[in-house]
């Protein structure tokens, strides 16, 4: 991933994919806020005199981030501006949708900031390689579930160790280490129901995609990264379908008691609170 920098201080990345949709279905599933929830992190955007002004997105619990879109242009572009990382310059992102033919668009998102020195050049970095994990998961809710509710799951726990012990960590407590794309799985006893098939497998980064048909259907997206020097493993279940709000009702109890069961919190952290 490379940061593209410009004379007037722009630093930006820009990453992109083809989705199956018109730009009208494409523009429902990345500018509206049951659209983003359905493939990326629950958000939410706040309207007045029923535009948009501003995006809420929720990454786990108690993170929340809030960006104000500064463009609206549907169902082509809209761009929101937010805080930074860390004292560093506010972060535009911009989003566009392309018709292309066959039946296709091309979604592109490009974040930028200005800045006078490369500080900020690895974050961006880091945000860019990000985006093609989720950008899976907008293609098989694209591909498979257009247009149906959605309501999410999210578990995020620290672990002890590197990304790659924390990776086979998970993978082999649910029963996915060693999986190939196209294989269907089952978890085994001790894991709360989920079974489907492996659409997307990695370990550069560690990511996983599964399409699940139990509890309910859905995609199920796996991942093992470091934030801040800290291993942590991320579970996102986006379930559709009119009951998918009730499975995730139901369902989410017994995934915090398993997380929790498997993922204490790691000791120097829980002394350092």
């Amino acid at each position: 991933m490379t940061v593209k920098k410009e004379a007037s201080g722009r630093h930006s990345i820009q990453v992109e994919v083809e989705v199956p949709g018109t730009a009208e279905e494409v523009w429902r599933a990345v500018a509206t806020g049951p659209g983003i929830s359905s493939w990326f992190m629950p958000a939410e955007f706040e309207e007045r005199d029923e535009k948009p002004v501003a995006l809420k997105l929720t990454f786990g619990p108690g993170i929340e981030s809030r960006s104000v879109v500064t463009a609206w242009d549907p169902p082509r572009m809209f761009v929101a501006q937010g805080e930074g990382w860390g004292g560093s310059p506010p972060i535009a992102t911009e989003w566009s949708v392309e018709a292309r033919a066959g039946g296709v668009c091309r979604v592109r998102v490009v974040n930028s900031l200005f800045a006078s020195t490369d500080d900020w050049d690895n974050q961006l970095e880091s945000t860019g390689l990000g985006w093609p994990a989720f950008f899976r998961t907008l293609r098989i809710y694209l591909t498979h579930f257009r247009g149906q509710h959605s309501a999410i799951m999210q578990f995020v726990a620290p672990v002890a160790g590197t990304e790659a012990e924390a990776w086979e960590t998970l993978t082999a407590a649910l029963g996915v280490k060693g999986l190939s794309v196209g294989q269907r799985w089952t978890a085994p006893a001790g894991v709360p129901a989920l079974s489907g098939v492996a659409e997307y497998v990695t370990r550069n980064p560690y990511d996983a995609l599964l399409r699940i048909d139990k509890p309910g259907p859905g995609v199920a997206a796996l991942g093992a990264y470091n934030l801040g020097g800290q291993s942590m493993v991320a579970m996102n279940c986006y379930h559709y379908g009119d009951q998918a709000a009730e499975t995730v009702a139901r369902e989410t109890p017994p995934w915090q008691a398993w997380i929790q069961e498997h993922f204490p919190m790691p000791t120097e952290l829980s002394k350092s609170e």
